[in-house]
């Protein structure tokens, strides 16, 4: 593999791959929690990933570069002004429990009041318009932004009708278009999940690069000549970057990586669990769930919930940048066994959820600063994969093999026991949406219909939910969100088949709630 590489004595390159995604879990309804999912990820994760980010491109503008997903759905929360509106009055509901703790409780709790407010105040500077920040750290080129598919959809079990994985890409490429001015050139494939001759349907809606698990790229035809370490381009024009297991373990494991080191503040540990229902009610909150208020430390992994000791932050803050250093001597030792030639420059592709760093790793935004600002030293060149591929490597042509990087690494966590039996029902709804699409409907209140019918149908598509069947967790939810969604979605085909049976009210009610995709083109599921 030749191309054009920057000769500033770098060993190599390391592109860090962040995918930021919630399910549409809009609900008119306060403190619900639904509206926790997404608030405790703005919290913990959003806002301070764009202030590590910010703050390394000040320290380190040249170096500081990752690629980041911001899915759809996701995109449509952060855009939504009734969030913006409302995350204020979250955040001092969680401000006024700290207050009333016992003092040992709330001196414990210091460092979250301290960092609740510091969240207060950024999000009060930029007015809640996250997504602002995002497009001003995609157009300086310290940020590449890709998109996802719509809903979050699994493609390979969509597959039968071609329409509606042409739906979920296409709606998301709109989507992005209409928020960031520029169509998208990169997709974050849901789950990574890729199956054969989806690259054409890529190509064609102007996808030009995605990511993959490793075995998708190593079992490529043919066998890529530098595995995963560079990434290869398709029969059909799409380039194929391959995770690197080396680069990932260290992060992504809480029980052999860095997030499961035992001064790291404890996930599980949360004072929604232990305060009584009585005083959660007095705020509004219903019944016991986590609040995002977590104060003690991990200990140990064999300590029960009871006997975990108090968060201590600066010992925390100085674990995280040990472990930062031992990250990047590590891919410096990696980068230097895998420069083969002066022609081989290797890349590294380290894909994780984005919001591992913060709500499932708290120190993880802390982690992300530091390596940023500390890559230098190990002369590790931090790209991100517009960036690269604007280099103009030469790629070797290979056709990706089909995978995923759920457990198993193939289809089996989206159609198993638990939740096979959405595939036939999403199925059955997308073949008679592809049907009626491609009938004639002239009046505007039939577009009307039909495209409320459209973000239904992609709504009950959400992988999220098959996700959390097979998982075990809220699964009545999941669960009535399926059918809430194709119970809508059917109904509004009957209202599209029979004009006469149209109920008005219903429609406004939905229009209101699943307010997702305003552009949304009925074109995208015509055969």
């Amino acid at each position: 593999m030749n191309g054009k590489y920057p000769k500033n004595n770098t060993i190599g390159q390391l592109a860090i791959v962040l995918h930021a995604h919630l399910p549409y879990v809009r609900k008119n309804e306060k403190n619900s929690l639904e509206e926790d999912w997404l608030f405790q990820a703005i919290l913990e994760c959003y806002i301070p990933l764009l202030q590590a980010i910010e703050s390394s491109k000040k320290e380190n503008p040249s170096n500081t570069k990752l690629t980041i997903s911001l899915s759809p759905t996701l995109l449509s929360l952060l855009d939504n002004k009734k969030v913006q509106e409302t995350f204020p009055r979250w955040i001092k509901t969680r401000t006024d429990f700290l207050n009333e703790l016992p003092q040992k409780e709330k001196d414990a709790s210091a460092f979250l009041m301290k960092n609740l407010k510091i969240i207060e105040l950024y999000w009060q500077e930029c007015s809640g318009k996250l997504i602002e920040k995002f497009r001003v750290l995609n157009q300086s080129g310290n940020l590449d932004i890709l998109t996802c598919a719509a809903t979050h959809g699994y493609l390979p079990i969509l597959r039968q009708n071609p329409e509606t994985v042409k739906g979920q890409i296409n709606t998301a490429i709109r989507n992005h278009e209409i928020i960031f001015g520029t169509k998208p050139l990169g997709i974050w494939l849901p789950e990574c999940a890729y199956y054969e001759n989806l690259d054409e349907m890529l190509f064609n809606s102007g996808i030009r690069y995605a990511i993959l698990d490793g075995h998708g790229i190593l079992n490529a035809t043919p066998r890529p000549r530098y595995g995963v370490y560079a990434p290869i381009c398709s029969n059909k024009g799409v380039a194929f970057f391959g995770r690197d297991s080396e680069s990932t373990l260290p992060v992504w494991s809480a029980k052999d990586g860095f997030p499961g080191d035992k001064v790291y503040r404890e996930f599980h540990k949360d004072l929604g669990w232990e305060l009584p229902s009585s005083e959660l009610q007095k705020k509004g909150i219903s019944s016991r769930r986590p609040l995002g208020l977590k104060f003690h430390k991990i200990t140990d992994a064999n300590v029960s919930l009871g006997e975990k000791e108090f968060y201590l932050e600066n010992e925390a803050m100085k674990k995280v940048e040990e472990h930062a250093e031992a990250y990047l001597l590590a891919r410096s030792k990696q980068l230097k066994n895998l420069t083969l030639s002066s022609s081989f420059s290797p890349l590294l592709i380290a894909p994780f959820d984005a919001e591992l760093f913060g709500h499932w790793w708290y120190e993880g935004p802390f982690f992300i600063k530091n390596i940023l600002k500390n890559s230098n030293k190990y002369s590790i060149r931090f790209t991100n994969l517009k960036e690269f591929l604007t280099q103009k490597p030469n790629l070797q042509v290979c056709d990706p093999s089909p995978s995923s990087w759920g457990q198993g690494g193939y289809h089996h966590y989206w159609i198993n026991d638990a939740n096979a039996w959405i595939v036939p029902e999403i199925t059955k709804a997308g073949s008679n949406f592809v049907e009626l699409c491609s009938k004639k409907f002239n009046s505007e209140f039939s577009k009307r219909l039909f495209k409320q019918a459209a973000r239904e149908l992609l709504l009950s598509e959400s992988s999220d939910w098959s996700f959390i069947l097979r998982a075990g967790t809220t699964t009545e939810l999941a669960k009535e969100r399926i059918e809430r969604h194709l119970f809508r979605f059917w109904k509004l085909v009957e209202m599209i088949k029979n004009h006469n049976n149209v109920n008005l009210k219903f429609l406004e009610d939905i229009e209101e709630e699943d307010k997702v995709f305003p552009e949304i083109n009925i074109d995208d599921w015509r055969k």
